[in-house]
């Protein structure tokens, strides 16, 4: 019987840090969709509720802490937890730079840069947080690997789409006021910068997945 508790102690953490990134994910959507429609009132939404990811995490380190002290796992049981609770703190910063973009989604007082492909680029990274994801749930080392050699591409564009916002800042007359169009350069850099942090997350995620698998700390960084 104490066996079985605590077997589904451990299934019931992978149950919760996969519902934390459930919601984490939802957010980031549901903010690249306001910001594609310049919806404050999804915005809002977004940045008043991130108390409940915030939540998540204390929960969930709480379980992990409960683990860790009671239970005192070792070998595979011990990096499962410990990668656990890595996790979730990649999925927390995730679900703080959602909030970032919804308030850069408030802030936003024109179309600018169209050439500019944002959701692209977000859409991009919210699939590396999911298949960073399933690899920790199916325990699939090669989609670890996938995961991490994706974050060059992601880095790419988004070093290319920052040139573009900056060349077309040096070379185009704007119609706008100065104080206007540094607004949204600068807003338009930053959710650049934050889309490639989320990236950056799901090579943790999947990094802690490999390493929790194989003992493997390749992709660690």
């Amino acid at each position: 019987m104490p066996r079985e508790s605590y077997q589904s102690k451990l299934d019931s953490l992978e149950d919760d840090v996969l519902y934390m990134g459930e919601v984490v994910l939802d957010r980031l959507r549901d903010t690249l969709v306001a910001l594609e429609n310049k919806d404050e009132e999804t915005a809002d939404r977004i940045i008043t509720t991130d108390e409940e990811v915030n939540q998540l995490y204390l929960d969930i380190e709480k379980e992990c802490i409960d683990l860790f002290a009671l239970q005192q796992p070792v070998a595979g049981d011990l990096r499962f937890i410990a990668a656990s609770f890595k996790i979730i703190t990649d999925l927390e910063r995730v679900g703080d730079l959602a909030t970032n973009l919804g308030q850069y989604t408030k802030d936003a007082e024109r179309d600018a840069f169209p050439e500019v492909d944002i959701q692209e680029i977000g859409a991009q990274t919210i699939e590396m947080i999911e298949d960073a994801l399933d690899a920790y749930s199916e325990w699939d080392t090669e989609a670890c690997y996938a995961v991490a050699a994706r974050d060059d591409e992601v880095d790419e564009k988004c070093g290319r789409a920052s040139e573009i916002v900056v060349r077309d800042l040096l070379e185009t007359e704007h119609d706008a006021d100065i104080e206007t169009v540094m607004n949204d350069v600068s807003r338009l850099l930053l959710t650049i910068r934050d889309l490639e942090r989320v990236g950056d997350h799901g090579v943790n995620i999947a990094a802690r997945a490999l390493y929790m698998i194989e003992n493997d700390d390749e992709l660690i960084r």
